[in-house]
């Protein structure tokens, strides 16, 4: 027994280095990135349809330009660019003059519609800061539960905004995420991404949209509350007319 014994110590050692060890929040979201389109986003034309309304995304390595296209009530055409310079309105294939309480409220929903349509992309910005809350499971299927916060320089018109996003540990796809929010009052919502697919190498899903009434819930405690259907499904968020074209 005395000559078995440094042998058990040895094994022990082995198989305890041999246990793999969880990767870190931004390992993951590149993970994420990666199997979801990776580099392809940097170089990508990206145009779509939501809510009758038209949408583009252009990126040029760092340089991008978000726009929605959409007709008013007295029939004019309004189109809104948010790009790294500002925003900036046309009416009529005219630039206008926005007023400056308008330029937020503006910004946020264009930036919003797009940033939802790309994700993960844009989650391994220096802006986005993440933190690894460990893990969990959804109807018997294991995610990370990641955590992102962005920092006000650099992290968009709508940075206050708190996401806790599950990511799959065996494929890194995100099937649910979490997010509050500050406009109209603000809210939180859990949204079930469904309809995957692939264009162009990149893929899309839709989502289901839920809301739960008490706001001081954290949000990593909403996976629960799906769980057990006590969140209230407001719509559906669907993505339709994707069009995609990759840069050379």
């Amino acid at each position: 027994m005395k000559k078995l014994f440094p042998l058990f110590l040895l094994l022990a050692f082995i198989a305890c280095s041999k246990k793999s060890k969880d990767p870190s929040a931004q390992e993951i979201v590149n993970k994420a990135i990666e199997n979801t389109g990776g580099d392809l986003y940097s170089n990508a034309e990206i145009s779509f349809t939501f809510r009758n309304r038209n949408y583009r995304s252009i990126r040029r390595g760092g340089k991008f330009l978000y726009e929605r296209t959409m007709i008013d009530s007295i029939g004019d055409t309004i189109v809104d660019k948010l790009s790294n310079v500002g925003l900036e309105r046309m009416v009529n294939d005219s630039v206008v003059e926005v007023a400056d309480s308008l330029v937020m409220p503006i910004s946020n929903s264009v930036n919003s519609v797009h940033y939802f349509v790309l994700i993960p992309f844009g989650l391994d910005a220096p802006a986005a800061n993440k933190k690894l809350l460990g893990k969990d499971s959804i109807f018997d299927k294991e995610y990370y539960e990641i955590e992102v916060t962005f920092s006000e320089k650099g992290g968009g018109t709508d940075h206050e905004d708190e996401y806790v996003y599950w990511i799959d540990t065996q494929d890194y796809s995100i099937d649910y995420l979490a997010y509050n929010f500050e406009v109209n009052d603000g809210g939180i919502r859990f949204r079930k991404a469904v309809n995957p697919r692939i264009i162009e190498g990149i893929k899309f899903v839709d989502y289901e949209n839920y809301k739960y009434r008490k706001l001081e819930t954290p949000l990593k405690a909403l996976d629960s509350l799906f769980e057990t259907n006590d969140l209230d499904k407001v719509s559906d968020i669907i993505t339709e007319d994707i069009k995609v074209k990759i840069g050379r």
